[in-house]
């Protein structure tokens, strides 16, 4: 049976062996056995409805904090395009798509004199992806500004969430696993006393200064341990600019791998489990992953 026999006619994307690695901020990863780009939000639902029962469904954002092995991911990989990058700004609420970058969704606010967002613009992915793992920087965390979100359960059922519905924590929340989130509306503050604009520009300087940003790289590599800097742990344990192949230690901020232009994930797996492995004997800490490994 050909492949696309199984799946119902859709009207976005619908591709087989479907190239991740272009997608990547690492540039490298395996292929998606099929990968799906609803055209709406009416598509998403229909083809969740109706997909077969025994393929498994992974959902890819901008692919900020991801890192795919070399074989792939099996199953079908849905990402969302165009149409979840709608913003709408309604007096100090802002409701964006789940596909709209964090930078974006902060350049929005400014340009709407409205405060609150700005260490959005640290933020390197995309508002869907930030909510599952409550990205944050500089002291804020995306949850803190949260009002809700909808999203659709991998049955094809629309849901609503309040923040309070959600037991979020540090670079973790309650969002089900089995849930795709396509909006969501977030609280901000008017008649701020800074110059909003201002506060963005010092945070893009800041992660200039800090952040290997000329380089292929997922952010943070590793949580913060509770109480701990990563990176300082990282440096204690002599790992800054440690290499395995093409990936490294970045020098300019050892809590980030960066791909040095010929590494495969397996070399960058491979270095941040040597990594933990050294920061633990030399620390008596093990650091956990954020960034995300998938596939085969």
């Amino acid at each position: 049976m050909p492949v696309f026999d199984r799946f119902p006619p859709v009207r976005g994307v619908l591709q087989a062996k479907a190239d991740l690695a272009k997608k990547s901020r690492f540039g490298v990863g395996g292929p998606a056995e099929i990968l799906f780009i609803p055209e709406d939000v009416d598509d998403l639902v229909f083809f969740l409805r109706n997909v077969p029962e025994d393929c498994p469904i992974t959902v890819l954002g901008a692919m900020s904090n991801v890192l795919v092995r070399s074989g792939g991911i099996d199953g079908i990989v849905i990402m969302l395009g165009n149409w979840f990058k709608k913003v709408f700004v309604e007096d100090c609420t802002i409701e964006a798509g789940a596909a709209v970058s964090c930078t974006e969704l902060s350049t929005i606010a400014t340009d709407s004199e409205l405060g609150g967002l700005e260490f959005l613009m640290g933020l390197p992915g995309s508002i869907g992806g930030a909510l599952k793992m409550n990205a944050g920087c500089y002291g804020s965390e995306i949850s803190n500004v949260l009002v809700e979100f909808e999203a659709v359960s991998t049955d094809g059922r629309i849901k609503w969430f309040k923040v309070s519905d959600v037991d979020f924590g540090y670079r973790t929340s309650g969002i089900p696993d089995d849930v795709i989130i396509t909006r969501a509306w977030f609280r901000c503050l008017q008649n701020v006393d800074y110059i909003i604009s201002k506060k963005n520009n010092e945070i893009v300087k800041k992660r200039m200064d800090s952040q290997p940003l000329n380089k292929r790289s997922c952010g943070s590599t590793f949580k913060n341990p509770e109480g701990k800097k990563a990176w300082e742990l990282i440096n204690a344990a002599g790992c800054r600019g440690m290499k395995v192949g093409g990936a490294a230690v970045s020098e300019k901020h050892c809590n980030f791998i960066i791909n040095d232009g010929s590494a495969t994930p397996e070399d960058i797996e491979c270095l941040g489990i040597k990594v933990v492995d050294e920061v633990q004997r030399v620390t008596g800490i093990k650091l956990e992953w954020e960034v995300i490994r998938l596939g085969k």
